[in-house]
């Protein structure tokens, strides 16, 4: 029996949602989804007629009708967020109002509508740059951007609300990769298969720098499995999740073995050589979570979905690039 009948997931009509969220229909969970829908509702076509499913178009910053669209939700996975640093800075007040002000209102209010869990995604880059090889949770933690600092403020007003009929647990996932139905190619992985696929050749700015990457199947199966765990295994904990920390340049090559040999590569001076990496191990041994599914199999998968035509005009297409599409919509 599960413990969770139904689960709000605010911001889950984007990247991660539209995996997310017919996964969590399938095994059996009511699920509602809040989000502005900017990239529009056709993500989830494959599920739109299942019973179960309640999609709200509305802000995060509308607390009033978060508080109805909550209604009777036992479980609440926070995804909503102005994604990445470079989206962040292209509207800096607006970031903050979505990332960082009404979070804090949104937590009190969902413990206070008698929410079981809360499960925040918040970011790997809020460790910054570290000279250490494994970079662990415990560590001290210095964010270099607003995006990062905001989310370092949000897992804290989240642990704090923590009480034991109210179970809090934070991520600190690695960039994701690979296919979804909301799909993102402003990603590393993902935009240097695009380059290749696409264009025919891969340019790498720099090379050395690690990326922290995880496969988009493996952070939606946490993220479910998240609904599962025992309260005492999970309360109060913040997690990494990640599987593979690779360079650029070692991203580049499985891309350029999995589209072709013949893909040329390019290796150019980069001004941008912050480099991340992080351990997964505590999720490893606390929760016997590993990521199965590889940074080669992301660029396989996207080359599958750009070879079926799943992908409109993906170089230029505003709906995959989260900057541009802010842009275009002027959203405030």
């Amino acid at each position: 029996m599960k413990k969770f009948r139904h689960v709000l997931v605010i911001g889950g009509a984007g990247y991660i949602g539209a995996v997310l969220v017919p996964e969590l229909l399938k095994e059996g969970y009511r699920v509602t989804v809040y989000d502005l829908f900017i990239y529009g509702q056709k993500v989830f076509d494959a599920v739109k007629d299942n019973s179960s499913l309640k999609l709200v178009r509305g802000d995060v910053r509308d607390l009033v009708l978060l508080e109805k669209a909550m209604g009777d939700s036992d479980a609440v996975i926070h995804l909503a967020c102005i994604s990445n640093d470079p989206s962040f800075e292209l509207n800096p007040e607006l970031s903050k109002s979505i990332n960082y002000d009404c979070f804090e209102p949104c937590v009190k209010m969902a413990k206070a509508k008698g929410v079981k869990r809360f499960i925040y995604a918040s970011s790997s880059s809020v460790y910054g740059i570290k000279d250490e090889q494994d970079v662990t949770e415990d560590m001290s933690l210095k964010p270099l951007t607003d995006y990062s600092r905001y989310k370092v403020l949000c897992e804290e007003i989240l642990l704090k609300e923590a009480h034991r009929n109210f179970t809090c647990v934070v991520l600190r996932p690695a960039t994701a990769c690979g296919y979804s139905p909301r799909q993102r190619l402003d990603l590393t992985v993902n935009i240097l298969t695009n380059q290749a696929v696409n264009e025919g050749k891969i340019r790498v700015l720099g090379g050395e720098q690690k990326r922290p990457g995880i496969h988009i199947r493996d952070l939606t199966d946490l993220y479910v499995r998240m609904l599962e765990y025992e309260d005492r295994k999970i309360e109060g904990n913040i997690f990494n999740v990640g599987y593979e920390n690779h360079t650029i340049i070692e991203i580049a090559r499985m891309v350029k073995e999995v589209v072709g040999k013949d893909i040329c590569l390019d290796v150019l001076p980069a001004d941008d050589e912050r480099s991340y990496h992080i351990s997964s191990d505590k999720i490893k041994k606390q929760l016997g979570f590993t990521p199965e599914h590889s940074i080669k199999e992301a660029a396989e998968d996207l080359k599958k979905a750009f070879e079926e035509g799943l992908l409109h005009d993906p170089l230029n297409n505003t709906l995959y690039y989260n900057i541009r599409r802010m842009k275009e919509m002027n959203l405030k």
